[in-house]
């Protein structure tokens, strides 16, 4: 079992140093205040003795409503963590849009909706780490009650974006289907596996599918700075008829219309869960080309219920929310502290695969990665990655 401490800190390591840079540049412009708020930053770096969020709390009552994107129910808790926040503040009423959208798909849900203050505009957003920069106009700067216990590399300095939790990539296997077990990412390549395997998401929209490219190109040649193998094993895995061209769920692979599911390894334990042995399936950390997959938070600047998204924040970046993150098999922004104060029961921490010898991208290399895979996509891999029906 890995050390999750150790992860975290080569995560600040590796991406620190990306940011430095960032942290020079023009300030984002300010958003329109959407309604009286209190202070921006909170003054405490841990959990408050005082609970901070208590003026918050009526501040967002009186909005009523908190309008979040993009998050499925057995995404790192996500349905367990709306439950929660609504158990713990009433009177805030939870307006989730478009569950399966992808992190470009919120991007353009708050630029369709700038002027739009009813329920299809998203008040918050949780987006790849390489959305964040390059959008921080779009957001609110907000630093939450537990700011310095984020890891300083994964994290906007001004507040504008801030890690929440991070995965690695693997394969989710139906084996009532496919017995066979695919170990590596040149495995998938094999005539056993004919429209088995499928991507969870558009790669020219989806953060996930985005990534699940980039981690193919470091088994296959290819490196951090050079994602351009990934899309030739892609169109290899498309030319073979390998690839199925739909967007993997969890439904889809208990019906085993998808028994190879490229996914992180929180959607696929949790899925494993989810079946309760029917069917039976594992999941499986490639052997080559282990990616590991920061996301991020940001508020939106246009948000309708600006009060409501600060205290949402200040829920999930708790010891509690942090903790339901982990329930659902991701590893939260905040883990290193947690662990430090010994608050995370090893019930949560045996759950947790080993992924140490995960890779974690800079800012810079994941947009230059991503600028290469959207553009790229359908002149090199040619499939229309779609819903199913």
């Amino acid at each position: 079992m890995r050390t999750k401490k150790f992860v975290f800190q080569m995560l600040v390591l590796i991406v620190v140093a990306a940011f430095a840079l960032s942290a020079c540049g023009p300030k984002a412009t300010e958003a329109p205040a959407a309604t009286e708020a209190p202070a921006t930053e909170a003054p405490a770096a841990t959990e408050a003795a005082v609970d901070p969020t208590a003026e918050l709390y009526e501040a967002a009552k009186a909005e009523g409503m908190l309008t979040t994107i993009a998050l499925p129910p057995d995404w790192c808790s996500y349905g367990k963590i709306i439950d929660r926040f609504k158990e713990k503040y009433p009177g805030i009423e939870v307006n989730e849009l478009n569950p399966d959208a992808g992190s470009g798909d919120e991007i353009e849900a708050i630029k369709a909706n700038k002027d739009n203050k009813g329920p299809q505009a998203p008040d918050v957003v949780d987006v790849g780490f390489s959305f964040g920069e390059p959008n921080k106009d779009l957001f609110m700067p907000y630093k939450v009650s537990t700011w310095d216990t984020i890891p300083d590399g994964m994290k906007s300095p001004d507040g504008y974006w801030y890690g929440d939790y991070y995965g690695v990539m693997g394969f989710l296997v139906n084996t009532d289907v496919q017995p066979d077990v695919p170990a590596d990412w040149l495995n998938l390549l094999d005539p056993k596996y004919n429209g088995q395997v499928a991507q969870s998401g558009d790669p020219r929209t989806s953060n996930q599918a985005i990534q699940a490219v980039q981690a193919a190109a470091l088994a296959n040649g290819g490196s951090l700075d050079d994602a351009a193998p990934g899309l030739e094993f892609f169109a290899d895995l498309n030319a073979a008829g390998n690839l199925i061209p739909l967007i993997a769920n969890n439904g889809l692979v208990a019906k085993g219309e998808i028994p190879v599911r490229i996914t992180w390894d929180y959607n696929a334990l949790a899925a494993i869960d989810s079946f309760a042995g029917n069917p039976q399936a594992v999941f499986v950390v490639p052997e080559t080309g282990q990616f590991a997959g920061v996301y991020v938070q940001a508020v939106s600047a246009y948000a309708p219920h600006p009060n409501a998204a600060k205290l949402w924040m200040e829920f999930l970046y708790s010891d509690e929310g942090q903790l339901l993150y982990m329930e659902g098999y991701c590893h939260p922004a905040r883990e290193a502290d947690m662990r430090a104060r010994g608050v995370v029961p090893e019930e949560l921490s045996a759950k947790l695969p080993d992924v140490s010898q995960a890779v974690f991208p800079t800012a810079e290399q994941l947009i230059a990665a991503k600028e290469l895979i959207t553009k790229q996509w359908d002149s090199v891999v040619g499939a229309d990655i779609k819903k199913a029906e």
